[in-house]
């Protein structure tokens, strides 16, 4: 997954590995759990930060990190904000000192949805004889079920040619991620069963 981090007119990609977020979700979640104790926010004492709030204070680490080149750090804070806030795309730091006015950019659910069914791996050439039922079958053995990732929802897709399985983008909640699978599913099959 990809978090643009803008710093003035900068924009840093930082490519935050999958497997990262299983891997870091305890983590994550004392740092949860830290916070909920109360936390210093640029003048402001907050005694329970709200999620909004966690991930402006998580950001401010993020941007901490960046700037003192500390790339473990900062793929950790970014892993954080992916996880906890599903279709995050960017996050624009403010550089005066005042975390509060850091902001987040969101996907929309159409952008979502169009975007991954347009980079989704095509079907393999239809084989000979393959009926609706085999199609199906097939289709199913090749589409996921849809699955969590921290809080978020995807489902992952065989791609014959790199002969891997790809990540649907996250989603926020299950009912998108089983829309967006439809969607991949039915293309799929419709593949799997031209004539």
């Amino acid at each position: 997954m990809i978090l643009n981090a803008i710093i003035d007119d900068i924009t840093h990609q930082i490519r935050v590995p999958d497997a990262l977020l299983n891997q870091a979700e305890d983590f994550y979640t004392q740092l949860d759990r830290d916070m909920a104790g109360g936390w210093q926010m640029s003048r402001t004492w907050v005694n329970t930060p709200a999620a909004h709030q966690r991930a402006q204070i998580v950001a401010d680490k993020l941007l901490t990190a960046l700037e003192a080149g500390n790339e473990k750090l900062g793929l950790l804070m970014a892993g954080y904000l992916l996880a906890r806030l599903p279709g995050l795309v960017a996050v624009a730091f403010d550089t005066q000192g005042d975390m509060h006015n850091h902001q987040f950019t969101f996907a929309t659910t159409d952008e979502i949805t169009d975007d991954a069914v347009a980079t989704m791996p095509a079907a393999p050439e239809r084989r000979a004889g393959l009926s609706k039922i085999e199609a199906m079958a097939q289709a199913g053995r090749e589409v996921t079920p849809v699955f969590r990732v921290g809080r978020g929802w995807r489902f992952s897709v065989f791609d014959h040619i790199t002969q891997c399985w790809q990540d649907a983008p996250l989603t926020a909640t299950e009912i998108e991620a089983n829309t967006l699978r439809q969607t991949v599913f039915k293309a799929r099959y419709d593949t799997l069963c031209q004539e």
